[in-house]
């Protein structure tokens, strides 16, 4: 699985980080959401879907791989 946050769409609201702080970092500046590293571990692929569930502005993008 890989996951992006859409800059574009992002309002930083900060859900995805309180959910998940260890894949999705906030920047210092506005606040808005990103991921240092795309591919998320097998052992955090739920969390991170239920995170991008919670974004408002459905910023967070998930790509699944085969």
């Amino acid at each position: 699985m890989r996951v992006r946050v859409d800059d574009e769409r992002c309002q930083g609201h900060t859900l995805c980080h309180h959910a998940l702080p260890e894949v999705f970092l906030l920047r210092e500046d506005d606040e808005h959401a990103y991921v240092e590293i795309e591919v998320v571990p097998a052992a955090l692929e739920d969390a991170v879907r239920e995170a991008a569930c919670t974004c408002p502005e459905g910023a967070i993008r998930i790509e699944e791989e085969d």
